[in-house]
C-alpha cells in the first residue's frame, strides 16, 4: 500500500514539473494568465516572459504566447479620394510590431487578425486623410513620401491605444478607377495632341520663313552670277573682236579672202541650194582670178 502511494506521488511530482515548466522560443513572448487574468508583479506591471525556460504554477497558471517579430500587413487596394473628388487605388502595406504586449493581449485577444483589422482602419483613416488634402498632381509628382510619413505619425498615435509600434507605412502602388484613367487619359492626349500640332505649326512657319530666305539668297546669287557671267561674256566678245580687228588689219587682203571662203562655205554646202547671182558679181572675185587677188 505505501508502495503505490510512494509511485503515485512520484508520478504527481513529475506532472506537476513537467506542467510548471515551459519554453519561449526566439522571436517570441509568453504573458501568464491566472484565474482569467493576466498575471502581473507586486508593482501592477504585467508579466513578460523573454525567450529560454521559464516556471509556472502548473494547473492555475496558463501561458499565451505572442509572437513578438515584426510583421507586414499587405492589404488588397484601398479606394480613397483626392481634394478634386477623384477617386485613386491605393496599394500599400505596413510594418508593424508589439510594443506593448499586456495592452496588446487586452485590446485584440493576442488574435493578429484582429489586430490587423484595427490597425488597417486606422492607417486607412490616415492615408485617407492625407490623400483627401492633395491632388492627383501632388501625389504623383514627389509628395508621396511625405504623405506616407504623415500618415504613419497620424496612425502611430491610434495604434498605440492597440500596445502597436508601426515600423514603416508605404504606399507600392497608385492607379486610377478605369473610368477615371481613361477619361485622364483622354484629357492628357487631347493636351498633348494640341501641343504638338502648336509645335508643328511653328514648325511648319519657320520652315517657311528660312525656306524664303534660301530662294531669295539663291535668287540674288544666281543674279549675280549671270550679271558675272554676262560681263565676263561680254568682256571675252571685246577681247576676241580686237583680237580678230588687229589680226586682218594687218592684211586686210587676207581677212577678205577667208571671209569670202566662209561664204563660199555655207552657200554652197547643200546640193539642193540654188542661188542666182549675176557672173559678174563681186561675190565670185577670188573664183574668177587665178592669182587669188580680187579685181580693183
Amino acid at each position: 500500500m505505501m508502495k503505490n502511494l510512494s509511485i503515485a506521488l512520484i508520478v504527481t511530482i513529475l506532472i506537476c514539473a513537467i506542467a510548471s515548466v515551459f519554453v519561449i522560443k526566439e522571436g517570441q513572448r509568453g504573458i501568464v494568465m491566472q484565474f482569467g487574468k493576466v498575471k502581473r508583479d507586486l508593482e501592477g506591471v504585467t508579466v513578460v516572459f523573454e525567450p529560454g525556460l521559464q516556471f509556472k504554477l502548473p494547473f492555475v497558471e496558463r501561458v499565451k504566447v505572442i509572437d513578438a517579430r515584426i510583421q507586414t500587413l499587405d492589404e488588397s487596394p484601398v479606394l480613397f479620394v483626392t481634394v478634386e473628388k477623384k477617386d485613386l487605388l491605393v496599394d500599400s502595406y505596413i510594418k508593424w510590431k508589439i510594443d506593448d504586449f499586456a495592452k496588446y493581449y487586452l485590446t485584440t485577444g493576442a488574435s493578429k487578425v484582429v489586430a490587423e483589422n484595427l490597425l488597417k482602419q486606422k492607417v486607412n483613416n490616415g492615408l485617407r486623410t492625407e490623400f483627401g488634402t492633395r491632388t492627383i498632381k501632388e501625389i504623383v509628382s514627389g509628395e508621396r513620401s511625405q504623405l506616407m510619413k504623415q500618415a504613419m505619425d497620424a496612425a502611430q498615435v491610434s495604434a498605440a491605444d492597440l500596445g502597436i509600434e508601426i515600423i514603416d507605412v508605404r504606399v507600392k502602388q497608385i492607379n486610377l478607377p478605369s473610368g477615371v484613367r481613361d477619361s485622364i487619359f483622354k484629357r492628357m492626349r487631347a493636351e498633348r495632341q494640341a501641343v504638338a500640332k502648336e509645335h508643328r505649326s511653328q514648325g511648319n512657319e519657320q520652315a517657311e520663313i528660312l525656306r524664303a530666305n534660301v530662294d531669295a539668297k539663291v535668287t540674288v546669287m544666281l543674279a549675280k552670277a549671270d550679271k558675272s557671267a554676262l560681263t565676263v561674256r561680254g568682256q571675252g566678245d571685246a577681247d576676241a573682236a580686237r583680237i580678230f580687228a588687229n589680226t586682218f588689219k594687218q592684211d586686210p587682203e587676207f581677212y577678205a579672202f577667208v571671209r569670202s571662203l566662209e561664204a563660199y562655205k555655207n552657200s554652197f554646202g547643200s546640193k539642193h541650194d540654188i542661188m542666182v547671182v549675176q557672173p559678174d558679181s563681186d561675190f565670185f572675185n577670188y573664183m574668177k582670178v587665178a592669182s587669188g587677188k580680187r579685181s580693183k
